[in-house]
């Protein structure tokens, strides 16, 4: 089921050379199962046209106060109630000094006055100096006190020609927001790191033993624990993937790297899930050249040795973080599972097959902890990785289960 399957929304364009990227938002929320109803100020139609929104929104855009296809003249009244958020993007400066102070003297502004329960969520989107502006801070403040939700700004090269911070958030930005905000935010406040794809252990410079996990589902987990309000730390092996919208990544290497980047974020953290596909060992006499062929034609001989248990050090660790374990096995897997949470001395574990997991975008896990194995339906990775978030959260001790 798309993220925004009917769900309502009223998007808000002001004034700004920002509303372009307003119709590639509306395309990827439409796609994502969103229902939108466009409201332009008249700043805003000097910058795309109401015809452009209405294309793509497939619905009429307003535009006045008094339009005549409300029965009532009540647009300001009847488009916010039943929506499931007001979303203004671009905000411009003299938008959001207008809705900090209450001001009605268009139809969005006015529907923003007469919403009543129904959430706002503010983008801004201008030159650098009218954001750090003491007057843009304090509306900003305001909107905030005022239980508005402010997306952004971010930094980067303006219309204008400046850099700085005023920029609006990207299309794609925005909507990991939007989805964001729509799930229940059962982690708020905790700070999670999480470990995701596989390690690489050098043989020499340009060759190295690694394996084939593609880092899918520890990414789709540290986007469920964001979505949630964690504040989330990921550490990855190297992976094609990008990193999810608003949370920080660290790069690793070999899983000697992984257990230094690790234990410097454990003794910090509310929770650790270790989703990465570890090397058990790593190539103790790597070259540090290249390794040719022998004349001979002999291979070279390797040397291993352990490396780090890093979330068996991390579990044992005093007052250290509540650990999640992961098995991806290929037989027995509720045997070996349950073998591995208890020898690591963690309260949950998630199991899977590797075969029917590796690259693939949908996964299976079947939770182990004290009172047995729990099976979660086949999923998509995101959406199966937000069913163990909300697991997470109810396991926690300072939770009720």
């Amino acid at each position: 089921m798309p993220d925004l399957d009917h769900k309502r929304y009223v998007i808000g364009l002001t004034g700004g050379i920002a509303c372009y990227k307003i119709a590639e938002l509306v395309r990827r929320m439409l796609e994502q199962g969103a229902v939108i109803d466009v409201v332009m100020t008249e700043a805003a139609t000097h910058f795309i046209t109401p015809t452009t929104m209405q294309a793509l929104s497939g619905r009429p855009v307003y535009l006045d106060t008094w339009d005549a296809r409300i029965p009532n003249s009540m647009a300001h009244i009847n488009l916010t109630r039943g929506a499931d958020a007001i979303l203004i993007a671009p905000a411009s400066t003299d938008f959001i000094a207008k809705l900090a102070h209450g001001l009605a003297d268009d139809l969005l502004s006015t529907l923003c006055v007469a919403k009543g329960s129904c959430p706002l969520l503010v983008v801004p989107a201008m030159n650098r100096e009218m954001w750090q502006h003491p007057a843009t801070q304090r509306n900003i403040a305001q909107l905030k006190a005022d239980g508005a939700s402010v997306l952004g700004p971010a930094s980067g090269d303006q219309a204008c020609g400046e850099i700085g911070d005023g920029r609006m958030l990207e299309p794609q930005e925005i909507l990991a927001e939007l989805i964001a905000f729509e799930q229940p935010k059962v982690l708020a406040g905790k700070r999670v790191v999480v470990t995701a794809g596989p390690t690489c252990e050098p043989i020499d410079p340009v060759r190295a033993i690694t394996n084939r996990s593609s880092g899918k589902t520890g990414y789709a987990i540290a986007q469920a624990l964001r979505e949630a309000g964690a504040d989330v730390t990921l550490i990855s092996g190297p992976t094609a993937l990008a990193a999810p919208y608003g949370v920080a990544r660290i790069d690793v290497e070999s899983a000697r790297d992984m257990h230094g980047a690790v234990m410097q974020q454990a003794f910090t953290a509310d929770i650790f899930i270790s989703v990465a596909a570890v090397a058990d060992w790593h190539v103790s006499n790597a070259s540090e050249n290249k390794l040719k062929k022998s004349a001979d034609g002999q291979a070279p001989t390797l040397q291993f040795a352990l490396n780090p248990d890093i979330l068996a050090e991390v579990a044992a660790l005093q007052n250290g973080p509540w650990c999640v374990g992961f098995a991806a096995e290929t037989e027995n897997l509720n045997e070996h599972a349950e073998a591995k949470r208890r020898r690591k001395g963690i309260p949950l574990l998630v199991g899977n097959l590797a075969q029917q997991a590796m690259n693939a975008d949908d996964t299976t896990f079947v939770l182990f902890d004290d009172t047995g194995a729990h099976t979660l339906p086949l999923l998509p990775k995101l959406q199966a990785a937000r069913q163990l978030v909300q697991a997470i959260a109810k396991r926690l001790p300072d939770r009720k289960a």
